[in-house]
C-alpha cells in the first residue's frame, strides 16, 4: 500500500512542473525577442504555454459555463443551482429557456470515472431549451473529509435512488458511460422497494453493463487486474492538505494516464499541433485543442473502495450482466423492473464501452415488453461523440427527445 507521500509526490510533481512551464512562459512573455536567438526559441515558447495551460487544468475543477438559446433565439448563460447536497454529490438544476408548461424533466447521471461531470456541459445545453436538466454533479474525494464515510457501489446506487425519488416518476433518467450498470441496479431496487418512483424513462448511454459482451482495450484490463496488485500500486491517500487527508484514492492523474495511453499518438499529435500554433500565434482559447483538452485534463481522485468494486463487481464478476448484483446484502432482480421504458444507445466506434456492452441491458429487462425497450447504434460515433459531439447534437439528441416525449 502506498503512503502519504506517494500522494504528495504525485502532487507536488505536477506542481512542479507548472511552476516551471510558467516561468518559461512569462519568461518569453516580458522579452519576446527571445524566440529570435535560437531556432527553436519559438517552439520553446509555445511548448511553454501549452504545457502550463494543460498542467493548470489537472488541478482545478472546470466551470460549468453552460450557455443556451432563448425561444427568441439568443444565447444567455444558464445558472448551476444546487438541489440536493451530499457529502459526495450535488443534485444541480439548469432550469429549461422553454416557455411551455410541459418540459420534460431530465436527470443526468454523470460518470464517475476521473473526470467531472462538467464533461457533460455540452449535453446539458442541447438539452435545457427542451427540458429542465439535473445532474450528479460528483465531488472530487480528496475534498470530501475522512469522516464523511466510505462510498462503494452500494453507496452509488443508493444516491441514485434516493436523486430519482426526490424527482418523482416524471424524470427521465439519462445514464451517461460509467453509471450504465450501477443505474440498471438502482431501477431494479427500485421495483423492489418503491415501484411507484420508477422513472418514465431509463436511457443507458456507451456504459459496461457487460463488458464482455464486446471486450474492449479497457474491459480486458480490468478483467484481468489482479485486485491486490491494483491496491499495492494505484491505491493512495491524500496528503494533509487537503479536506480529505487520510482518505484512500484512486488518483484521477492515474485515470487520465491510463485513458491518454489508450491513444497516445492522438493525443501526441494533437499537442504538437497546438505547440506549433502557439508558436506561429494561431492559437486561442475557443479553438479546438482548448475546447477538448479544457475538459479532458481536468480530473478528479475516485474514493478507494469505489474504484475496487467497479473492477471487482462490475468487470471482473459481472454482478450487473448475470444478474446478480447485491445491494446492501440483498439481491436485486432486473426482471423485476416493469413499468418505465428503456433507451439504449451505443457509438460504433467507441472504443471504451465497446458497442454490445451498453445493448445487453435489453436482455436482463425481461419484465419490460419488446415494445418498451428500445436501441440505437450511431454507426460513426466515438465514446465523447455519443453524448457530446457531431453525431450527439444531429442524429442522437432529436430521437432521444422524440423517446422521452413518447411516454
Amino acid at each position: 500500500m502506498y503512503t502519504i507521500p506517494s500522494y504528495q509526490l504525485l502532487d507536488s510533481s505536477i506542481k512542479l512542473q507548472k511552476a516551471f512551464a510558467s516561468q518559461f512562459s512569462h519568461l518569453f512573455d516580458q522579452a519576446p525577442g527571445l524566440t529570435r536567438l535560437h531556432p527553436f526559441g519559438s517552439l520553446m515558447n509555445g511548448w511553454s504555454k501549452v504545457a502550463e495551460k494543460s498542467l493548470e487544468r489537472m488541478d482545478a475543477k472546470p466551470e460549468w459555463s453552460v450557455e443556451a438559446l432563448t425561444t427568441s433565439g439568443e444565447s444567455r448563460p444558464i445558472k448551476p443551482e444546487i438541489i440536493l447536497d451530499r457529502a459526495f454529490c450535488a443534485l444541480t438544476k439548469f432550469a429549461t429557456t422553454s416557455q411551455k408548461q410541459s418540459a420534460e424533466t431530465v436527470m443526468i447521471i454523470a460518470p464517475m470515472s476521473g473526470h467531472y461531470a462538467t464533461l457533460t456541459r455540452n449535453t446539458v445545453a442541447s438539452l435545457v431549451p427542451d427540458c429542465d436538466v439535473y445532474v450528479t454533479d460528483w465531488k472530487n474525494a480528496r475534498d470530501v473529509p475522512n469522516n464523511a464515510g466510505s462510498f462503494n457501489l452500494d453507496d452509488f446506487v443508493d444516491y441514485i435512488v434516493d436523486f430519482i425519488t426526490y424527482l418523482g416518476p416524471i424524470t427521465n433518467v439519462l445514464a451517461i458511460c460509467q453509471p450504465a450498470p450501477l443505474t440498471v441496479a438502482a431501477t431494479a431496487r427500485l421495483a423492489l422497494d418503491n415501484p411507484a418512483a420508477m422513472p418514465k424513462s431509463v436511457t443507458l448511454m456507451g456504459g459496461p453493463v457487460d463488458p464482455a459482451a464486446n471486450p474492449s482495450a479497457v474491459s480486458n484490463y480490468a478483467g484481468k487486474t489482479d485486485i491486490q496488485q491494483l491496491q499495492s500500486t494505484a491505491i493512495m491517500p491524500i496528503d494533509s492538505q487537503y479536506a480529505g487527508a487520510g482518505r484512500l484514492v484512486y488518483p484521477g492523474i492515474l485515470q487520465l494516464t491510463a485513458f491518454m495511453s489508450m491513444n497516445a499518438a492522438t493525443h501526441i499529435e494533437s499537442f504538437v499541433r497546438q505547440v506549433c500554433a502557439e508558436s506561429d500565434g494561431t492559437a486561442h482559447d475557443g479553438d479546438r485543442h482548448n475546447s477538448f483538452y479544457n475538459e479532458y485534463l481536468a480530473v478528479m481522485d475516485m474514493p478507494a473502495e469505489f474504484f475496487l468494486d467497479t473492477v471487482q463487481r462490475i468487470f471482473k464478476d459481472r454482478d450487473i450482466a448475470t444478474n446478480n448484483f447485491v445491494h446492501h446484502g440483498q439481491k436485486l432482480d432486473i426482471g423485476a423492473v416493469r413499468t418505465t421504458r428503456l433507451l439504449v444507445i451505443e457509438g460504433g466506434r467507441d472504443d471504451i464501452s465497446a458497442p454490445g456492452q451498453c445493448k445487453a441491458a435489453l436482455g436482463l429487462f425481461t419484465g419490460l415488453p419488446d415494445t418498451q425497450k428500445h436501441h440505437i447504434l450511431e454507426e460513426g460515433a466515438g465514446h465523447y461523440g455519443i453524448f457530446s459531439g457531431k453525431a450527439w447534437r444531429n442524429n442522437i439528441r432529436p430521437k432521444f427527445l422524440d423517446f422521452i416525449r413518447q411516454g
